[in-house]
């Protein structure tokens, strides 16, 4: 009779958000604040990319998704600086005895222009997932003016994320 076979070391995860650009709000991203006319509305900062990260990572551990551990009727995540939310899933994926490989993302704006501000993002994100900036890749692109994000009425942000056993 054969064993069963063993789960594997590594996992991968897939994480996607999105948040309606609005006025009166700050814009945030990647643990970032850029100066714009308009920002995220949302139940904490309305950090797009890092939510679409921290269900990346939860997804790959089988630990649910970021609305489970962060609930958005939840008065005590009201306003919630993003990057804490993160540290808080590290420290959850690292309990449950998973170490992050990489994470690899893309934010999608027609507005404004991201790449000036992903060296920083980079930093900060590798710094809260206690990885080296290196291991944070974030690209960005337009919707070709296209839908709701094409015609700035929000931004989108997915996530993959290499996580094992360690």
């Amino acid at each position: 009779m054969s064993q069963p076979a063993l789960p594997p070391p590594f996992a991968v995860g897939l994480g996607y958000d999105v948040h309606q650009l609005v006025r009166d709000r700050r814009l945030v991203l990647g643990g970032v604040e850029i100066k714009n006319d308009l920002g995220l509305l949302g139940h904490s900062d309305a950090d797009v990319l890092i939510h679409a990260i921290a269900d990346a990572l939860l997804g790959a551990a089988g630990l649910n998704d970021i609305g489970q551990h962060f609930p958005n009727n939840d008065p005590s995540w009201k306003d919630a600086d993003s990057r804490q939310l993160l540290r808080i899933v590290v420290k959850n994926l690292r309990e449950a005895g998973w170490r992050i490989g990489n994470v690899d993302a893309t934010v999608i704006a027609q507005a404004p222009r991201v790449a000036p501000h992903v060296p920083l993002m980079r930093e900060r994100l590798g710094a809260d997932m206690e990885i080296g900036p290196e291991r944070v890749n974030i690209k960005a692109t337009t919707n070709e003016r296209m839908g709701f994000i094409g015609r700035m009425e929000g931004i989108g942000a997915f996530a993959t994320a290499l996580i094992y056993k360690g």
